[in-house]
C-alpha cells in the first residue's frame, strides 16, 4: 500500500508554508491540485518540480480514481487544495475517502487555514463554535440558514465571496441587528482587513463602500460568548483560572 498526503497550503502569505509541507511535496511522486496553475505557482517558488494533476470539486470522484490508481502501483501523492486546508469548504475529502478505503495510508500535513485564523484574533470566549463555510447563493436560502445558526445560540464561521458579503451582512443585520461580527478579509494578504462592531455597524460599513474586494471570513458571535476584555468574575479565579502567586 502506498501513502496519500492532505497537504494545507497558505491562505495568502506563502511564508505561512510549513517546513512539513515543503518537504513533503519535494518527496512524493506526483502532486495532485485543485488549480494545478495556482499549485504550480507555489511549488515554483519553492523551486519545487512534480508532475501534477487536476483534482477540483467538478471532477473530485473521477480524478479521485485516477489517483488511487497511481497509489495502487506503489506512486505516493501529496494533494492541495487552493489555499488553507483541503477538505474544509475546499475537494480533498472524497480522495481521502477513496485512498482509505482502497487500503492507502492517508496522512495530514497540517497548514494554515482562514477559519483558525480569524478565530484566533476574534477576541470572543466560548466553548462550542459551528463552522459552516458558504451558504447558499439562493437569497432565501441563505436567509433561512443564518435564522437557523443565530438560533442555536452558539458562534459560527462563515466564508464569503466579494460579491455576496454585503448581501449577507445585510441579512445579518436585519436579522440580529445587535449580534457581534468580525470580518476578516484578506487574511494574511498584503491588504489584511479585520473590522469588528455589531452587525449593523459592520454592514453599514461595508455598504458604503464604493467597490468591495477580496476573500471574507466572518465570525458571528453567540449569545452566551463573552469578550476576553471582559473583568473575570470572583468564581473564575476560584476555579483556578488565574495564579495570584
Amino acid at each position: 500500500m502506498s501513502e496519500l498526503f492532505i497537504v494545507g497550503t497558505p491562505i495568502g502569505n506563502l511564508g505561512d508554508i510549513t517546513l512539513r509541507a515543503l518537504e513533503t511535496f519535494k518527496k512524493v511522486d506526483f502532486v495532485a491540485a485543485e488549480d494545478t496553475r495556482h499549485t504550480l505557482e507555489l511549488l515554483t517558488h519553492f523551486d519545487i518540480h512534480k508532475p501534477l494533476i487536476s483534482c477540483r470539486a467538478q471532477n473530485e470522484r473521477f480524478a479521485s480514481e485516477k489517483i488511487i490508481d497511481l497509489l495502487n502501483k506503489g506512486q505516493t501523492v501529496a494533494y492541495a487544495s487552493d489555499a488553507g486546508e483541503p477538505g474544509i469548504s475546499d475537494p480533498g475529502a472524497i480522495l481521502a475517502g477513496l485512498a482509505r478505503g482502497a487500503g492507502h495510508t492517508v496522512i495530514p500535513i497540517p497548514g494554515p487555514s482562514a477559519f483558525a485564523t480569524l478565530v484566533s484574533v476574534a477576541g470572543v470566549g466560548g466553548k462550542t463554535l459551528i463552522f459552516e463555510g458558504f451558504l447558499s447563493p439562493k437569497p432565501g436560502k441563505r436567509r433561512s440558514r443564518l435564522r437557523e445558526l443565530l438560533a442555536t445560540g452558539y458562534a459560527f464561521v462563515l466564508y464569503e465571496s466579494p460579491f455576496r458579503i454585503v448581501k449577507l451582512l445585510s441579512d445579518l443585520a436585519e436579522l440580529d441587528s445587535e449580534r457581534r461580527v468580525v470580518v476578516g478579509r484578506e487574511l494574511t494578504k498584503l491588504h489584511e482587513e479585520i473590522t469588528e462592531g455589531s452587525a449593523q455597524e459592520v454592514f453599514a460599513d461595508y455598504s458604503s463602500r464604493n467597490k468591495v474586494l477580496g476573500e471574507f471570513a466572518v465570525f458571528i458571535s453567540g449569545n452566551k460568548n463573552i469578550k476576553l476584555t471582559d473583568k473575570s468574575s470572583d468564581n473564575e479565579k476560584e476555579a483556578g483560572y488565574y495564579d495570584d502567586r
